[in-house]
C-alpha cells in the first residue's frame, strides 16, 4: 500500500540529512498516516481509509461525506 493521505494526498516527500561538517545524504519524510475506521450514516456502514493526521482533523471540522466527495473530485480516492 502506497504512503499517500486518502483525504489530504500528503506524500513521502525527498531532502536532505545534514551532518555537522555540512555532508548531505539523502533521506525521505513520511506522512503522519494512520488506518482508521469512519462511519457513513447515509450507507450505515464502516469504511476504512489511511489518513493523516491533518486529514482527520479535516473530516472532524468538515464532516466525512464531504471530505470524501472532495478527494474523490481531486482524484485521491478511485
Amino acid at each position: 500500500m502506497s504512503k499517500i493521505c486518502e483525504i489530504t494526498g500528503k506524500k513521502v516527500m525527498t531532502g536532505n540529512n545534514v551532518a555537522h561538517s555540512n555532508k548531505r545524504t539523502r533521506r525521505k519524510f513520511y506522512p503522519n498516516l494512520q488506518t482508521k475506521k469512519f462511519y457513513l450514516p447515509e450507507e450505515d456502514e464502516y469504511i476504512i481509509l489511511k489518513v493523516s493526521a491533518a486529514g482527520i482533523r479535516k473530516i472532524d471540522k468538515n464532516g466525512i461525506v464531504a471530505c470524501l466527495k472532495d478527494s474523490l473530485a481531486k482524484g485521491y480516492i478511485q
